[in-house]
């Protein structure tokens, strides 16, 4: 048998069992030890425990399950409606106003929460009845509430950032730096696209009501953004700062923000036993299901590799023309089409373990990769049919938002995504200045 069958056989069973509805922990493990044992037999099971063990006593993991605490506890205490009422009002003086407000209403939350499922259940449930009131087209709604919850995936902290410092053996602060102007980026280009909707298309996103604005002072609007908004950004800032400062390393920012997740909602008067009780649950339910995917698909890049799958990597980038540019290109193409199937913690310890070896071989600058990464995952959220974002809102959304209107609304979303992509890969240093401005790309 060619060299070069059986991990084309292990990919092939991989996809196989993905679309026979097994899921992707279960499927990385069973492919992974069933070729793994075809290939070199009984040694797989003494490599393998190593491997598991590795992971479970990993200490910079530990950042992981703090950071989805915070994110959480926020979540839990419902500070987001206070948020996004007043940002909303503050920003719906023009056309696309409300739909302006729910992107930077993403910013924060992303920067607070980094869990998309649950910014898109909270803006579905709070936000999209007002756009709705306010006749605002359905396409443009849905697109507007999917896209902003995926921006948690990016701006740091944010769990994607933290398992690819794992992954591609680079420091959190780091990658938090190079990732925070493209993130920004993206959610300008959101508002753009937003602004010339409305100028072109106004009675699809017309702005709120005088009289309806008249109700709140800006006194009063900026009084509840100072209570509702600032302890929540002042929050993110110290965990960021202490991080990208040199401070506090990652577990260390981890802690300082569960706690001072859990005394924000403790002061704002929203704290109780409920609230602690259901995040707590949230909190081991979202972490054992990484860690678990984390720990499955050490059989599968084991076996892989043992197979000699990083050479059939390479040989595949051979025939690819046109250099390190279009090796990168293709391979943005993959992770495009492997979000279409897989979430983010499954083509971060499936997907990625097999290319980045080429990379790193080719001398390709791991940040300004992981940058690229970083924005591309964020459309596993959004491709139909099984863009989870879609799920989401499908879930709370009311049937008169049509299936149809919601991934005809993504699209475009979709399509600025990728144009963020290209935009930083062809100038590296919107990932790269922050981090070589703050020393860390030398360290």
């Amino acid at each position: 048998m060619a060299p070069e069958i059986l991990p084309l056989l292990m990919l092939g069973a991989f996809v196989a069992l993905l679309l026979l509805g097994v899921p992707v922990a279960y499927a990385a493990a069973a492919s992974g030890i069933v070729f793994g044992f075809i290939g070199f037999g009984e040694s797989l099971f003494n490599l393998l425990p190593a491997r598991i063990y590795g992971v479970a006593t990993d200490a910079s993991l530990l950042a992981l399950p703090m950071f989805v605490f915070m994110g959480t506890m926020l979540e839990k205490s419902r500070l987001g409606h206070d948020m996004l009422e007043v940002m909303g009002h503050l920003a719906g003086r023009v056309p696309g106003g409300m739909a302006v407000g729910i992107i930077l209403f993403g910013v924060i939350m992303g920067a607070t929460t980094g869990i998309v499922g649950a910014t898109i259940v909270l803006l579905g449930m709070i936000a999209l009845p007002t756009l709705l009131k306010y006749k605002y087209d359905h396409a443009l709604a849905a697109g507007t509430i999917c896209a902003s919850g995926t921006l948690g995936q990016i701006i740091p902290p944010s769990l994607v950032l933290l398992l690819l410092a794992e992954i591609m053996n680079e420091s959190v602060g780091t990658l938090f730096a190079a990732a925070l102007i493209p993130g920004l980026m993206l959610a300008g280009l959101y508002i753009l696209y937003i602004l010339v909707y409305a100028w072109r298309n106004p009675s699809k996103a017309p702005p709120i009501p005088a009289e309806e604005r008249a109700a709140l002072s800006r006194g009063q609007l900026w009084m509840r953004l100072l209570k509702g908004v600032m302890p929540a950004l002042l929050l993110v800032l110290a965990v960021l700062g202490s991080i990208m400062g040199g401070i506090a390393a990652p577990t260390e920012a981890a802690a300082i923000g569960a706690l001072g997740g859990l005394l924000v909602v403790a002061a704002s008067g929203k704290l109780s036993v409920k609230v602690l009780r259901d995040t707590c649950r949230d909190t081991l339910i979202t972490s054992a299901v990484i860690f678990f995917v984390i720990m499955t698909a050490q059989a599968f890049s084991l076996a892989f590799r043992g197979l000699g799958g990083e050479r059939l990597i390479q040989d595949l980038f051979a025939i690819i023309p046109g250099g390190t540019t279009s090796d990168i290109l293709f391979f943005m193409g993959v992770l495009f089409l492997a979000g279409v199937l897989l979430e983010w913690a499954e083509i971060s310890y499936i997907v990625l373990p097999l290319f980045l070896p080429y990379f790193v071989a080719q001398g390709v600058d791991m940040v300004w990769l992981a940058a690229l990464i970083c924005i591309n995952m964020q459309t596993s959220f959004l491709t139909p049919p099984v863009g989870w974002s879609l799920f989401f809102f499908r879930s709370v959304a009311p049937e008169v938002v049509q299936t149809r209107e919601i991934y005809r609304g993504v699209w475009p979303f979709i399509g600025i995504q990728l144009s963020a992509v290209l935009i930083v890969m062809f100038f590296p240093a919107i990932a790269t200045w922050l981090p070589t401005a703050m020393g860390w790309m030398n360290k």
